[in-house]
This record gives structure tokens, sequence and C-alpha cells, in this order.
């Protein structure tokens, strides 16, 4: 497989799950940095759905722009840490502004 890149939104294995955690095969958007990914054997991830949230920023933020089949937000508080043998083909590549704001929104939820 190719080198996972941070920014990067790609096809994941979520199962097995618990609770209210996403489910699935779905995208998901690489957080961390590509040295981690390609050294720890894990990357760091936040759920995208397509489902319109009822909840604004910071827990979820619109991928506007970013070209996927249906609209589509980040779902800030579903992180994850995931094996990359979870971690399937690329869908598409957000801006660093994007990743950025992504994990401002997570500073915020964590309150730092």
């Amino acid at each position: 497989m190719a080198g996972i890149l941070r920014g990067q939104i790609r096809w994941a294995n979520l199962n097995p799950t618990i609770g209210r955690e996403q489910a699935g095969i779905r995208p998901v958007l690489i957080l961390s940095t590509d040295i981690f990914n390609q050294r720890s054997g894990t990357v760091i991830a936040v759920a995208v759905t397509s489902q319109q949230p009822r909840a604004g920023f910071p827990l979820t933020l619109a991928l506007d722009g970013v070209k996927l089949p249906k609209p589509s937000w980040v779902k800030i508080s579903q992180i994850r840490t995931l094996s990359v043998d979870r971690i399937g083909e690329p869908m598409e590549q957000v801006s660093e502004e994007l990743v950025s704001r992504i994990i401002e929104g997570l500073n915020e939820i964590l309150g730092v």
C-alpha cells in the first residue's frame, strides 16, 4: 500500500465497534503526521459522514470544496487510533488549513 499521508481521506474498516462509535467501512480523515503513520503501524483519524449533523463546530466540520461523492462532514468527536491494516485506498486529499481547523476543534473539545 502507498504511504498513508496526513490530510488524506481514506476508506477504513471501523468494525468491530461498541455503543455510539462510528461503524462499518467508511471514510476517515488522517490527522497523524506522515512519519508517525510510517513508523507506528497505526494512524490517528476522524470519521467522515454524509449524514447532516445536528451539532456544529467543534463537534463536526463541513468538508466544503472537497470532492467526495456526497456532501460530507468530519466528526471531530469521533477520533480513533487505527491499525494501518484497517486503512484502505485514498479517496481525496484535503488542505493543511482544513487539517489545522479540525485539530483546532479537537483542542476545543479537549479544553486545550
